[in-house]
């Protein structure tokens, strides 16, 4: 006797599959934004009650993975570095962070301003709280492993860079920290990632450039080209508080700041836009791309103002 629901299901897969439907419902959809930084207004807005990621919810509901950078510590201990702004959220924040993110970044100059314990604990509260992240570890080992993402039959491997000031911030053998973007750490982390994790595909996520270029610096281009060089599909950076160029370079995108996203205190057209980037990876591995903007309003909170397409 024929089972009618199984034969009306293999019809049904039959019929996408000759209209492309299939193939479509196989990629992979991926998120990346720029800068969260959840002090200061933000926090405030958090501790209202209010959600500063809600003009973007729709768009991380459709994507397979939603990833960010985690611009400040979490927690309320440690005692704050001695630099110009040190950036410290209420664990309250932790909720919103789950409900939307992924994995996070902790490879950036602001997760440790209040010193290597307080890093430390903040790994434990996201630990306890079930958020992934990367770019940031216990020891210098495990800030430089990749977040691991397996979608719908590929392995997906995200590695976090800091790559500017104060490298006092970096993991070493004996104290928590970020992961620093020394070339050959990118090249040998990379490699790794592909041979030792299997990633069908590498993206690099580093924190990197002069605060307020839109052009990106000769460093950053040299550290890009060594990332694609060495094995990376695409790289995505953020830190200068704007968005910055975008560059193809031997068939792989390079998108050098995605700007700002959440973050307050700022006043200037430029640093109150932020991009979200939609990262599509087909079956044969093809990355297509398309670009939200984010307008940041007074509390630096985004509205989501529609799509950018293609390169800029």
């Amino acid at each position: 006797m024929v089972n009618m629901k199984k034969y009306l299901a293999i019809l049904s897969s039959l019929i996408l599959y000759a209209s492309g439907s299939y193939a479509q419902s196989q990629d992979i959809k991926l998120t990346f934004v720029g800068d969260i930084m959840l002090d200061g207004l933000p926090g405030k807005y958090i501790k209202a009650g209010k959600d500063p990621f809600l003009s973007f919810a729709s768009l991380f509901k459709q994507s397979d993975k939603t990833i960010g950078n985690l611009e400040c510590v979490v927690g309320t201990t440690g005692k704050a570095e001695i630099k110009p702004f040190v950036l410290r959220a209420n664990p309250r924040v932790l909720p919103l962070i789950k409900k939307y993110f992924s994995a996070v970044s902790l490879a950036n100059n602001h997760t440790g301003d209040y010193g290597p314990q307080a890093f430390s604990k903040m790994i434990d509260l996201l630990d306890k709280a079930g958020i992934a992240y990367f770019g940031g570890g216990k020891d210098i080992r495990s800030a430089h492993e990749p977040i691991i993402f397996n979608v719908k039959g590929k392995r997906i491997a995200v590695l976090g860079y800091n790559i500017f000031l104060p490298r006092s911030f970096e993991a070493l053998d004996d104290r928590p920290g970020n992961a620093w973007g020394e070339p050959d750490y990118l090249a040998a982390d990379i490699k790794k990632a592909k041979d030792f994790y299997g990633a069908d595909i590498v993206i690099t996520y580093p924190h990197w450039g002069w605060e307020g270029d839109k052009i990106a610096s000769a460093r950053q281009q040299f550290l890009a080209h060594l990332m694609i060089d060495s094995g990376a599909d695409a790289v995505v950076g953020g830190h200068p508080h704007v968005t910055q160029n975008i560059e193809i370079y031997k068939g792989k995108p390079i998108f050098y700041s995605l700007g700002n996203f959440v973050f307050d205190g700022f006043d200037t057209v430029d640093t109150n836009t932020g991009w979200a980037l939609e990262m599509t990876i087909n079956q044969d591995n093809k990355i297509t791309w398309q670009i939200y903007e984010a307008k940041l309003d007074k509390n630096g909170i985004p509205k989501n103002k529609g799509v950018i397409k293609g390169p800029l």
